[in-house]
C-alpha cells in the first residue's frame, strides 16, 4: 500500500481501485470492454457497490480517462528524462518515448488517447468532452517540447502523427509495427 492509499478512508481506497482497474481496461479493450460487474470483480469489489462511488459508468470512464493519462504522461516524463539525460532534445525525447516498441504490447499502459481515438467520437456527451480535453491536454504536451516559435498548427500535427503512428502499429503488430514506428520516428526526428 503507497503512502498515499495509507491516508484514505476505506471507501476513498475502493474508489481509487476501481478508477485504477478502469483506466488500464479501457486502454486495453475500449469503452466497450468495460463492463462495471467487470470492473468491480477486478477490483475485488462488489456489483451492487459501483453506485456508491459513480453516478453512472460514463462517470467511471470519464474518471478513468484522467487517471490513465496521469499515468501515462509520469511514465512518459520519466522515459523522456532517461533519455534527456543521454543528450536528447525534450522533442526527440518525447517521439523515442512515445513511439516505443514496447508500446505495442502494453496498450494497458499507455496512451489513453491512442487507445479510445476511434471510439471518441461515439460516446455520450461526458465521455466525449472529456476525450477532447484529454486530446488538447495531449497537445499542449506535444507543444511544450518543441521550440516557442513552432506554429500551434504543427504542434497539431505532429501529436496526430504520434498518435496515428502508435494506432496502425497496434493494428500490424509484430514486425510490421515495429517497422512503421521505426519510419515515423525516423521522419519526425529529420526535421530536428
Amino acid at each position: 500500500m503507497t503512502a498515499m492509499h495509507a491516508q484514505l478512508t476505506r471507501k476513498e481506497q475502493s474508489h481509487a481501485r476501481i478508477v485504477e482497474v478502469a483506466s488500464r481496461a479501457i486502454r486495453r479493450a475500449g469503452y466497450r470492454g468495460v463492463g462495471v460487474a467487470d470492473i468491480m470483480k477486478e477490483a475485488g469489489l462488489t456489483h451492487g457497490g459501483f453506485y456508491a462511488h459513480f453516478a453512472s459508468r460514463d462517470a467511471l470512464l470519464v474518471q478513468a480517462m484522467q487517471h490513465a493519462s496521469g499515468d501515462n504522461e509520469a511514465a512518459l516524463l520519466e522515459a523522456m528524462a532517461r533519455l534527456i539525460a543521454k543528450g536528447h532534445t525534450r522533442f526527440s525525447a518525447l517521439v523515442l518515448a512515445y513511439l516505443h516498441d514496447s508500446h505495442l504490447q502494453r496498450a494497458e499502459n499507455g496512451c489513453v488517447v491512442a487507445a479510445l481515438a476511434s471510439e471518441m467520437a461515439r460516446q455520450g456527451d461526458a465521455v466525449q468532452e472529456e476525450a477532447q480535453r484529454r486530446v488538447k491536454h495531449l497537445v499542449k504536451f506535444v507543444r511544450s517540447t518543441l521550440p516557442e516559435s513552432t506554429k500551434p498548427e504543427e504542434a497539431e500535427a505532429i501529436t496526430a502523427t504520434l498518435v496515428g503512428a502508435l494506432q496502425l502499429a497496434r493494428t500490424l503488430g509484430g514486425k510490421a509495427g515495429n517497422t512503421l514506428l521505426a519510419h515515423t520516428r525516423k521522419a519526425l526526428l529529420a526535421n530536428q
